[in-house]
C-alpha cells in the first residue's frame, strides 16, 4: 500500500522529479494567467521556496520558474504522488489521532481522480476550486495531521499549513480559510494575480474544505429539489403530469455538472448533455452515467426524436459546443425541447469555465491565456447567440431556468437584456432562478444538503446508514410540521430508498441526503449509535455542502431571495463558521468565493466525526442546533414566512434558544409617507 509514503520528510531525500508530468489519463487546468512582473515572478519562486530546505534551492528554484512559466502557477510536480491517491479504509491511516486519520481520509478522496476534476493540479471542481495550492503543502498538511494529537489545532491560511497551535479536546481539530481578502482586493482580475504569487486560492465550496463526495453531491440536488420541484413544477405549469417523453437540454459534464445525465435519467426524461472536453465526456460514459454521445448534431437530433416518441428516458451527449446544439435546435419548426437550462463554470467564464463556439477546446486553452482580451470578446458573444438561441426555443414553449451557476449573469454582463421589466435590483432575471425562485424557500424551512461518509469504506456499511435514514424520515413524516414540510419528507424518503440502486458512490462510502435541522439531529444520533454498538465498522463524517441553510451568502444564488437589503452581507456565513467551531465541528472553513466566483460570494463549511462515544453525540446536537437555525432565523428575520414558521417550531424544539421575530410593518402607513 501507498498510502504511508505520503507521510515521511519530502526533503530527505529529495522526491525524484516525475517523469510523466502531465499524465494523459486524466483531464487538466488550462494554463492559468500569470500577469506578473519579472519582480513579480520572483516573489513567486520566493514565496515557493519557503518550503524548500537551502541546499535544494538551486535545483528547485529553476523547476519553480519553469512552471510558471509553462502552466501560469507553480504547483511543485516534484511532490506530486507517483500514484492515484484515494480514500482508503480509515483504519488503514493510522495517525496519532483518529479524528485527523478522517481528515486524511477526506483528503485524499477529494483528490482521487475518479473525484477530482483536475487531480495533478489539486483543483476537485469548479475549474479552479483547489484543495492546495501546490503539492509541497499537501505533503505538509498530511504529516501535521498524521502527527497531531488531540490537544493540537491545525491551521490552513488557503492551503498553506501555517502550524499546529495548542488547544483542547472540545476544539475544532483543523481551521480552514480560503481566499479571505480585504474587501477592495477580492476582485476577479485580481485574483489571477495572488494565486500566481501563491498567497491564495479559490476553495470553491467543499473543494477547500475537503467535504466533496463527487458528483453524488449534486444529483441529489438536481433529482430531488431541481427535477422534482423546478422541473416537475415547470412541467405542471405546461399541463404534464409525467416527464416520460421530454427533453431536457443542458451543458457540462465536467465536476458537479457531470451529475446531471444520471439525474436526467433518473428523473425519467431526455437528458441532453453538450461537452466540448472529450476527455470529461469520455469519463462520464464510462461510468455509466451517460448512456450515449456522438459528435453529429443531426444524429443527437434524431435521437431526441426517436426517444421523444418512444417516451423512454435516455442520457445523450453532445461533444461539441452548447452553443452549436442550442442554435440547431432553434432551427426546427417544432419545439423538442421543454426544459432547458445550464450547468457550466461560468463563476470563472474566461478561464476554463466557458468556451467559445468556433474554437476547438485545444484552441481556447491556448487562447484564453495568451490572447485573453480576445477570448473574452469571444466568449461574451457566445454567450449572447446562446441566450438568444435559447430564446427563440422559449418562445416555443420552452422553460428556461439558471441552475445557479451566474449563466444568466454573465449573459447580462455580456449586454443580454434579460432583467425583468419591474426589477428593482440588478438580480432579478426574466428567466427563473433555481435559487430565487424555488431552492429559497426550502432553505427557508431548513432543508438543505446534509452528507456523510463511511470511513470504513464499505458499502454494507452505507447501507445500514441508509436504512436507518429511511427509518428516520418515516418517524418525522408523522411529527405535527406543515403539509409543505411533510412533502419534503416524502420527497427524501423516494431519494434515499433509490440512492443504492443507481450507483451514485464514486470515490468514497458517501450519502447526501436533504435534511432539516430536526432530521440531521436524528441521523447524526443515530450514525453515532451505529458507531457505538458496533453495527458499522469504523466512524463515520458528517458534514454538508456550503450551499447550504446557513452555510453561504450569495445574492446571486443561496440568498438571492432575501430581500431586506442584506442580500449583499456576509453575517450569516462568517458566524455560522465560528458558532461551528466551539460547538463541536471536527474542523471548520470558510472561504471567499465559490459557486458564482471570487468576490460574489462568502462560504463556510464543517466536518465532524462521529466515533460511537457521548461525546462526539453531544458536539453534534449542540453544533447542528445551530448550523440550520442560524439562516432559517436569519431568512426569517428578512420576512420568509416559511422560515418564520420554522424558527418558532425550532423554539418549541430546543431548550435555551430565543430568536429575534419581526414585526410586519403596514404598507398602507409606508406610502403615506413623504421624503
Amino acid at each position: 500500500m501507498h498510502i504511508p509514503s505520503l507521510f515521511v520528510d519530502p526533503f530527505a531525500p529529495l522526491l525524484e522529479y516525475p517523469t510523466e508530468q502531465r499524465a494523459k489519463n486524466v483531464t487538466h487546468a488550462p494554463k492559468r494567467p500569470c500577469n506578473l512582473t519579472q519582480a513579480e515572478k520572483m516573489l513567486a519562486v520566493r514565496n515557493a521556496l519557503r518550503y524548500i530546505p537551502k541546499e535544494h534551492h538551486a535545483l528547485l528554484s529553476q523547476e519553480f520558474a519553469e512552471e510558471l512559466s509553462t502552466f501560469g502557477h507553480i504547483y511543485a510536480f516534484r511532490f506530486m504522488p507517483n500514484f492515484d491517491l484515494f480514500a482508503p479504509p480509515v483504519s488503514e491511516i493510522g495517525a496519532k489521532c483518529e479524528k485527523a486519520s478522517a481528515i486524511i481520509l477526506m483528503i485524499l478522496n477529494n483528490l482521487d481522480k475518479r473525484v477530482a476534476q483536475f487531480p495533478q493540479e489539486l483543483v476537485t471542481y469548479g475549474g479552479n476550486g483547489q484543495v492546495f495550492s501546490n503539492w509541497i503543502q499537501f505533503r505538509l498538511v498530511l504529516r501535521y495531521l498524521y502527527s497531531m494529537t488531540d490537544h493540537q489545532t491545525l491551521v490552513l491560511y488557503s492551503g498553506h499549513p501555517l502550524g499546529l497551535f495548542p488547544s483542547t479536546p472540545d476544539s475544532p481539530r483543523m481551521t480552514v480559510t480560503n481566499g479571505m481578502m480585504i474587501p477592495s482586493y477580492s476582485t476577479k482580475e485580481l485574483y489571477d494575480k495572488y494565486f500566481a504569487l501563491g498567497v491564495t486560492q479559490y476553495g470553491q465550496m467543499t473543494a477547500g474544505s475537503f467535504c466533496y463526495i463527487g458528483p453524488q453531491g449534486i444529483v441529489h440536488g438536481t433529482t430531488i429539489y431541481q427535477f422534482q420541484i423546478t422541473v416537475l413544477n415547470a412541467g405542471r405549469r405546461m399541463g404534464l403530469d409525467s416527464l416520460a417523453g421530454k427533453v431536457f437540454v443542458t451543458a457540462g459534464l465536467g465536476g458537479m455538472s457531470g451529475a446531471q445525465p444520471k439525474a436526467a435519467k433518473i428523473a425519467g426524461c431526455i437528458g441532453v448533455i453538450a461537452e466540448i472536453s472529450e476527455t470529461a465526456l469520455l469519463k462520464r460514459h464510462q461510468q455509466g452515467w451517460l448512456d450515449v454521445y456522438s459528435r453529429d448534431l443531426e444524429e443527437i437530433v434524431r435521437w431526441i426524436k426517436e426517444y421523444r416518441e418512444k417516451k423512454e428516458a435516455i442520457s445523450i451527449g453532445y461533444l461539441g459546443n452548447v452553443v452549436d446544439l442550442w442554435e440547431r435546435l432553434a432551427e426546427e419548426p417544432e419545439c423538442l425541447v421543454e426544459l432547458g437550462s445550464d450547468q457550466t463554470s461560468l463563476h470563472n467564464p474566461f478561464l476554463g469555465g466557458f468556451y467559445p463556439a468556433g474554437l476547438t477546446f485545444d484552441e481556447s486553452n491556448e487562447m484564453m491565456t495568451s490572447d485573453p482580451a480576445k477570448f473574452k470578446i469571444l466568449v461574451q458573444k457566445s454567450l449572447i447567440r446562446q441566450i438568444n438561441a435559447i430564446d427563440k426555443i422559449a418562445a416555443k414553449g420552452m422553460y428556461f431556468w439558471d441552475y445557479g451557476n451566474a449563466f444568466l449573469l454573465e449573459c447580462h454582463r455580456a449586454g443580454a437584456n434579460l432583467l425583468r421589466e419591474d426589477a428593482q435590483d440588478d438580480k432579478s432575471f426574466r428567466y427563473p432562478s433555481y435559487m430565487q425562485d424555488i431552492m429559497g424557500d426550502i432553505f427557508s424551512m431548513g432543508f438543505g444538503p446534509f452528507r456523510w461518509v463511511c470511513t470504513s469504506g464499505k458499502p454494507e456499511d452505507l447501507r445500514l446508514t441508509d436504512q436507518t435514514a429511511c427509518r428516520i424520515i418515516d418517524e418525522l413524516k408523522e411529527s405535527n410540521v406543515p403539509d409543505y414540510v411533510k412533502q419534503q419528507y416524502l420527497d427524501n424518503k423516494k431519494w434515499i430508498e433509490e440512492a443504492e440502486k443507481n450507483e451514485l458512490v464514486v470515490g468514497s462510502q458517501a450519502r447526501i441526503l436533504y435534511s432539516d435541522r430536526a432530521g440531521r439531529v436524528a441521523l447524526a444520533a443515530a450514525f453515532n449509535d451505529l458507531v457505538k454498538n458496533g453495527r458499522v465498522s469504523a466512524p463515520i463524517v458528517i458534514s454538508r455542502d456550503h450551499h447550504d441553510v446557513s452555510g453561504t451568502d450569495s445574492p446571486f444564488r443561496e440568498t438571492s431571495n432575501v430581500y431586506d437589503g442584506s442580500a449583499f452581507t456576509a453575517d450569516m456565513a462568517v458566524q455560522n463558521c465560528i458558532g461551528d467551531s466551539f460547538r463541536g465541528a471536527t474542523w471548520v472553513a470558510l472561504h471567499n468565493g465559490g459557486g458564482v466566483g471570487w468576490g460574489d460570494v462568502i462560504n463556510g463549511g464543517f466536518g465532524l466525526v462521529l466515533d460511537g462515544s457521548s461525546d462526539a453525540a453531544r458536539r453534534a446536537e449542540g453544533m447542528l442546533n445551530w448550523d440550520v437555525p442560524n439562516g432559517v432565523a436569519r431568512r426569517s428575520w428578512s420576512g420568509n414566512s416559511k422560515a418564520q414558521e420554522a424558527i418558532r417550531r425550532a423554539q418549541q424544539q430546543v431548550d435555551g434558544m430565543t430568536v429575534t421575530l419581526p414585526v410586519e410593518a403596514d404598507e398602507e402607513i409606508l406610502r403615506t409617507l413623504k421624503f
